[in-house]
């Protein structure tokens, strides 16, 4: 086994309880994110809105990415909330692969 196994397997433990947290307080987090933006925007008086509002949207992207993960079986892109069963392409239902996400061309 290489070294980055043996420290991926030993930092397991740590990611998926922090994935874990993120995804019960994934709320908090996000109010959190819009709150610093808003500071943030109004400290710059505007000037980089844009870019303000892109980075605390990947930001945000990212959280529930990172919440997602490790979740077993059904989580992924169109598992969390708001998405059912049979409602459309990315919606957790099997595509052409098996894994629920639309193919990519």
């Amino acid at each position: 086994m290489s070294f980055l196994n043996k420290l991926k397997d030993r930092l397991a433990p740590a990611r998926d309880k922090a994935a874990g947290l993120a995804k019960e307080h994934g709320d908090r987090i996000d109010h959190g994110l819009d709150k610093v933006a808003r500071t943030v925007d109004q400290r710059t008086k505007g000037k980089y809105s844009d870019k303000i509002q892109s980075g605390t949207g990947k930001a945000k992207e990212g959280l529930h990415k990172f919440a997602d993960k490790g979740d077993g079986p059904g989580s992924g892109p169109g598992s969390g909330p708001g998405s059912s069963p049979g409602s459309g392409p990315g919606d957790g239902t099997p595509g052409p692969d098996g894994t629920g996400t639309p193919p990519r061309g």
